[in-house]
């Protein structure tokens, strides 16, 4: 580890999570809020047993302020620093909840998703708006996985944000996603 003003910084579990696995790291910072200020979609871990377990393990350790940083750590950092001038940078995060309407247009057919976010960045509940009119709903137990879909430091998020009562107007009236199995 390099870096200068050590005493002034802690040891952090940064976790990016991508879904089939993740990227661990010790960063030492000032602060959890200064790390995901710095790298994009990284979280911050402070269950004690997660960091138990990782106590001993030969993760690599870097300082915040290292000019270099460690392969995948390096562009989840490029990918933060262009964003940190915009307006709309940080605006969503640290809420509990965030709701959030964002097009995918990826598919065969374009589809709108109304999402209740958690804090860090992950899914708590969906609607699934078709082109045809179909609406449908689901929540964690219809999801194989649910790593962060959204970063809440990321500024284009401040513009796709709705209401409380948006969302729950339209999950009301959606139908609950089927089986996958």
């Amino acid at each position: 580890m390099t870096g200068t003003d050590s005493a002034h910084k802690h040891r952090l579990l940064v976790l990016h999570d991508y879904g089939m696995g993740g990227s661990w790291w010790w960063v030492h910072a000032r602060s959890a809020r200064e790390v995901l200020e710095t790298f994009a979609w990284v979280e911050v871990v402070t269950d004690p047993e997660a960091v138990a377990r990782f106590e001993d393990d030969e993760l690599e350790e870097v300082d915040i302020d290292a000019p270099l940083m460690p392969p995948g750590l390096d562009s989840l950092r490029a990918e933060r620093d262009p964003q940190r001038g915009h307006e709309g940078f940080g605006a969503l995060a640290g809420r509990n909840v965030v709701y959030l309407r964002r097009p995918w247009d990826e598919d065969d057919e374009p589809v709108v998703y109304l999402m209740e976010i958690g804090p860090d960045g992950r899914r708590v509940r969906q609607v699934e708006l078709a082109e045809d009119g179909t609406v449908l709903r689901s929540g964690p137990d219809d999801w194989p996985f649910n790593p962060p879909i959204v970063d809440l430091f990321d500024p284009a998020l401040a513009g796709q944000e709705i209401s409380q009562r948006e969302f729950e107007d339209q999950w009301a009236g959606a139908r609950q996603v089927g089986p996958t199995m």
